[in-house]
């Protein structure tokens, strides 16, 4: 395991105690269904490996995950049906269901369903120069990727709205300001400090850790779950709409968009 690459890219590395798992889809790690699923696949596989003891997510590029690429007509998986949950979130809510503790290296920008990859994780190590944005309603959708559950969790229900609402960028330092991450480094040591903590997680009891980590996040597996279902319901429709398509074709063209409400 140590060192290999999969065809999906994704690098798993494991050192001591501590599991190294890197996107490599340089320069923004967007994701796809496929991509989303074997990452679960990744974290489900160390899960199983009883020396590890805790999980290091990283990128390569210059964003830590774009989230999905919506320049690309198959990009952005969507509901079969307003009963239906989006399959790439449903994937998802495998990332929120291990057990063992994660840490994400945030080098670079975290933007839409990235952003939410990012929450999956315990901690967030980042830098100033990172950016954090739930870019959806740019987009004319409701927020994806169980986000209406795990922000409002994170940075309480005031700081998640406006974040919703306004859909603007935040910088590292706003984002430790409230909440949003854990500790500020270097752009050249954001990964090293992620591993540092993972290492020195690792050092504790790990049933200890996995006991108190199961009382901290009771329920939060089970809230993204009832959550993506909510946002796939909004989604799916929303799809359809004008907005969507002057959105979509706004951030192509980097300008504001105009929303007609149809």
């Amino acid at each position: 395991m140590s060192n290999a690459i999969h065809a999906a890219g994704i690098g798993t590395e494991i050192r001591g105690h501590v599991a190294i798992v890197e996107m490599c889809r340089p320069p923004h790690n967007f994701f796809d269904l496929q991509f989303v699923a074997d990452l679960a696949d990744a974290f489900e596989a160390l899960e199983a490996v009883p020396d590890v003891h805790a999980i290091v997510l990283c990128a390569q590029g210059r964003s830590f995950c774009a989230g999905a690429d919506f320049a690309k007509s198959d990009g952005v998986p969507k509901p079969a049906s307003p009963r239906a949950t989006n399959p790439i979130y449903a994937e998802a809510i495998r990332l929120f269901s291990i057990s063992k503790p994660v840490v994400a290296a945030v080098q670079g920008a975290a933007i839409g369903g990235g952003l939410g990859l990012a929450l999956a994780a315990d901690f967030r190590v980042s830098c100033a120069e990172a950016r954090f944005s739930a870019n959806f309603a740019r987009l004319g959708i409701t927020p994806g990727f169980g986000l209406t559950a795990t922000l409002p969790r994170l940075v309480g229900a005031q700081k998640a709205a406006s974040l919703f609402y306004t859909a603007r960028r935040i910088g590292g330092d706003e984002a430790l300001a409230i909440g949003l991450v854990d500790s500020l480094v270097g752009p050249a040591h954001v990964r090293d400090a992620a591993i540092a903590l993972a290492q020195e997680i690792a050092m504790s009891s790990p049933l200890a850790v996995r006991a108190t980590r199961n009382a901290l996040r009771a329920g939060l597996a089970e809230a993204v779950r009832q959550a993506v279902a909510r946002e796939s319901s909004e989604q799916y429709w929303q799809f359809k709409t004008e907005d969507f398509a002057e959105g979509v074709a706004a951030m192509a063209e980097r300008r504001v968009p105009v929303f007609k409400a149809r």
